[in-house]
């Protein structure tokens, strides 16, 4: 089947007993035994749940993985897939990295849990110098967040296992419709299913799908013990969401387009980061590993001023001033006091998020109307001035 079909037909599980069309919501926290030391499979919705159980199912399909966890975020699939190496493993990360990422990352290297180095991925002999005797996990974000650098997946884990190092690839920023990780090398694939996934900003939630079914024997494993398992309704709305992934993904990519080519040629606009445009510096990679770009946009102002920043965020009508993305509804942001925040400055500049850089999540809206919202709120900004740090933080 298709991929328009499978998310319809593998979300619409019929129970035998009344026939429901839908999945059923099993909100429970327990199941009755059969008998001493026989249960029907289900226990404890921690270990297991019907729900859950389906949208995992669902998971692994649409990724082509062998198994998947859905756990309570996408933080919590991070921090699982963390707990998979020995005490003192190495992780190169990507440089730009999604704030929470690098939070997490850097917690667990201060607990000396983990020793991490964030790296250029674009750059292979970087990657290449970086390895150690001690390096376990190559971890990628492509597109990465905010400025959507495009990394060679497949040149990346075949360096990868030639060290025999895990690689694992958060494919939150495209979902399974523009981007397969499994089929460029990847061992382990993670989302926040809060983003496309799901799509209606009313659920917070996580997965992890890996390449072998041993591999997501260990992550189940991993996610019962800690508890970082999701609950039946979440899952319920992750599936809901799935069967429209389709249909909203391909127009948040038609809308991203226009918005992306509105910036692009807008004189107060410096730079614009979405690998749709011919301009993006490795837009030829991403149409090779890509079958579509999303619909996450950041572009930077040549006025760079706070007040100039703060103008344009606080003038957009239809486009929200809030974190996330993947929504139906289009969101604005600035990574540098918004969802980068926690990430350390030094960090932060090295990766090139700057107090100018504003990230937008563009919805199903008509892109007439995104594009005038945006045109409205740029036109708040009348003169250029030299560049203030920004210390705002959420």
């Amino acid at each position: 089947m298709q991929l328009e079909t499978r998310t319809i037909f593998n979300t619409t599980h019929t129970d035998s007993e009344y026939g429901s069309i839908g999945t059923p919501l099993y909100q429970t926290s327990n199941f009755r035994f059969r008998d001493v030391g026989q249960s029907t499979g289900y226990d404890y919705t921690r270990s297991g749940n019907p729900t859950r159980a389906t949208l995992e199912k669902v998971l692994a399909d649409l990724e082509g993985g062998a198994k998947a966890v859905a756990v309570s975020t996408g933080i919590a699939a991070i921090a699982t897939v963390l707990s998979h190496f020995d005490q003192g493993a190495h992780v190169i990360a990507t440089h730009d990295c999604y704030g929470g990422t690098a939070r997490l990352l850097k917690l667990f290297e201060a607990q000396g849990k983990l020793e991490v180095s964030f790296v250029n991925l674009g750059n292979i002999q970087d990657v290449r110098a970086a390895i150690k005797p001690n390096t376990a996990c190559l971890w990628i974000e492509t597109p990465s967040n905010p400025l959507l650098e495009v990394v060679d997946v497949t040149e990346l884990s075949k360096l990868a296992k030639v060290y025999g190092l895990l690689v694992a690839v958060d494919n939150t920023f495209l979902s399974p419709f523009n981007f397969k990780p499994f089929e460029f090398g990847a061992d382990v694939v993670v989302h926040s299913t809060t983003k496309w996934l799901n799509g209606h900003s009313d659920v917070v939630g996580g997965a992890i799908v890996s390449r072998t079914p041993e591999l997501g024997e260990r992550f189940q494993f991993l996610a019962n013990a800690l508890g970082t398992t999701t609950g039946s309704f979440d899952s319920w709305l992750v599936l809901r969401g799935i069967k429209t992934l389709v249909v909203r993904m391909k127009q948040h990519e038609e809308n991203a387009q226009r918005v992306a080519e509105f910036l692009a040629a807008h004189p107060l606009v410096s730079d614009v980061y979405y690998p749709g445009l011919t301009s993006h510096p490795t837009h030829t990679l991403a149409k090779k590993q890509f079958t579509g770009f999303g619909g996450v946009i950041s572009f930077r102002l040549k006025a760079n001023d706070e007040e100039a920043i703060r103008s344009v965020l606080r003038s957009t009508n239809i486009f929200t001033l809030a974190e996330s993305l993947g929504g139906v509804e289009s969101l604005i942001e600035h990574p540098a006091s918004m969802s980068h925040a926690s990430m350390a400055p030094e960090l932060r500049e090295s990766a090139g998020i700057t107090a100018n850089l504003i990230r937008i999540s563009v919805g199903i809206e008509h892109s007439d109307d995104l594009i005038e919202d945006l045109s409205r709120a740029l036109s708040t900004v009348t003169e250029s001035k030299p560049a203030k740090e920004e210390t705002v933080s959420c």
